[in-house]
């Protein structure tokens, strides 16, 4: 199969091709997108007739791995409603597990994301009427301990735990309790599409852009709330449903958290022919998600012209993101040995002035190098953070860059010698040197 790159350096991910129902799974150093093809922009109904997995390593340039003909599945033959999906990586092998229609689930394996694939059972993985939802929109938790479960279901859900050649059931499915369950739909209902995912011990349900929390796989779950706010969406991805239909899933890469979902908000859009679109997601706290931005600059490529957050980086080693009251984050205890990345820093003006605003509580302060692509590149200027008294006290800080006009890598590194910082957000403006 030949593969072809996409670059789009904003929201949506792969722009008005029908990516939509997007799973991501980090592998390696990539990020594999399982997802469904909404078939035209022409669509009056759901119109799907193969699946596909596209891939990154750095969430901005998209590489197409492969694409599923139904006929290559148990079904044997051409379908129109190839349906939400998901696949994983066990043990050297992959496992993509497929919504055939709005009541099967199967299963296809193979040696790498490109494929080829091949249907290892011949028949459903979930049949028809196996439990009482419709069987349908899988989604696969690999946890710590070694156990791989799928959830599935609309409106009720349910867990199963899979066999270790992962293509059988180790039991029955088991029904998923939610307290104080709501949806895009209202109280008391949730939605099709669930997700699992884990983090510091705690299980997050998800489904659409709602979630729910416990401390075993099989429940029972709490509700939570959305990570979907209206005064967290820039006016062009507004829609009258915004919570509906996003259909996504939560994935860590590069010691940061992402959030990947449905999007019907662009032109020439809508319910049949959909894209997918990726923000930063970041948790309180006390473990809940806290709402996402979402807006055309996506992840991993920023505005230098506008503040850039600190928690929003794309890489990291030895950052902490925490709350800042009463309605932020900040990169917390940022000390030597750690570095942030922000690649892909446009509209840079030539010797830019870098202004961050951050917090030291030790009377020394604190320097933070700026440098050129990574950990280990050119030092382009050095910001130094005098002591704050505390580190709830906050003060801007600024230095010059001997950058070039256009668009830099920065990196973000303590000195040697530095006291640890907390910092909450950096921007980029044209020099003016006294």
């Amino acid at each position: 199969m030949t593969r072809r790159l996409r670059s789009i350096a904003a929201n949506p991910v792969v722009d008005n091709i029908g990516l939509t129902d997007p799973h991501g799974f980090v592998h390696g150093d990539r990020v594999y997108l399982f997802a469904t093809h909404d078939f035209s922009s022409a669509n009056k109904a759901f119109v799907m007739t193969d699946w596909w997995v596209w891939s990154s390593d750095d969430l901005v340039t998209w590489r197409k791995e492969s694409v599923l003909d139904p006929r290559d599945t148990y079904l044997r033959r051409p379908f129109n409603d190839c349906w939400a999906t998901f696949g994983v990586e066990r043990g050297g092998r992959w496992y993509w597990y497929l919504s055939t229609g709005p009541t099967e689930i199967g299963v296809v394996t193979a040696d790498s994301p490109a494929g080829p694939w091949r249907d290892p059972i011949g028949k459903p993985l979930i049949a028809k009427d196996l439990v009482k939802t419709d069987a349908r929109d899988p989604d696969v938790f690999l946890d710590d301990d070694g156990e791989a479960y799928l959830v599935f279901g609309t409106w009720n859900y349910f867990l199963v735990r899979l066999g270790r050649d992962m293509v059988s059931l180790a039991e029955a499915p088991r029904p998923l309790h939610i307290e104080g369950a709501a949806g895009p739909y209202g109280a008391g209902r949730t939605d099709d599409k669930p997700s699992l995912h884990k983090r510091g011990g705690v299980y997050y349900l998800s489904w659409s852009s709602f979630y729910a929390m416990s401390d075993k796989p099989y429940g029972p779950y709490t509700f939570r709330g959305t990570v979907i706010a209206e005064d967290r969406v820039a006016p062009e991805f507004c829609t009258e449903a915004l919570r509906h239909d996003r259909h996504g899933n939560f994935f860590a890469f590069r010691n940061q958290w992402f959030y990947v979902f449905n999007d019907k908000s662009q032109p020439g859009r809508g319910q049949y022919y959909r894209d997918s679109c990726l923000s930063y997601l970041h948790y309180r706290d006390n473990g809940e998600m806290a709402p996402i931005r979402l807006d055309r600059i996506g992840v991993g490529t920023y505005d230098g012209a506008a503040r850039i957050e600190a928690e929003d980086f794309t890489a990291a080693v030895g950052a902490e993101v925490r709350e800042l009251p009463p309605a932020g984050f900040q990169v917390a205890g940022f000390k030597p040995g750690a570095h942030l990345l922000y690649p892909k820093v446009q509209n840079l003006p030539a010797g830019a002035r870098l202004t961050v605003r951050a917090a030291c509580a030790y009377p020394a302060g604190a320097a933070i190098d700026i440098r050129a692509g990574g950990p280990t590149g050119a030092v382009l200027g050095t910001c130094r953070i005098s002591g704050t008294g505390g580190r709830d006290q906050f003060v801007e800080a600024s230095c010059y860059l001997a950058n070039p006009a256009g668009t830099q890598d920065l990196c973000l590194t303590p000195v040697a010698t530095s006291a640890p910082v907390d910092l909450d957000w950096l921007i980029c403006s044209p020099a003016s040197r006294p």
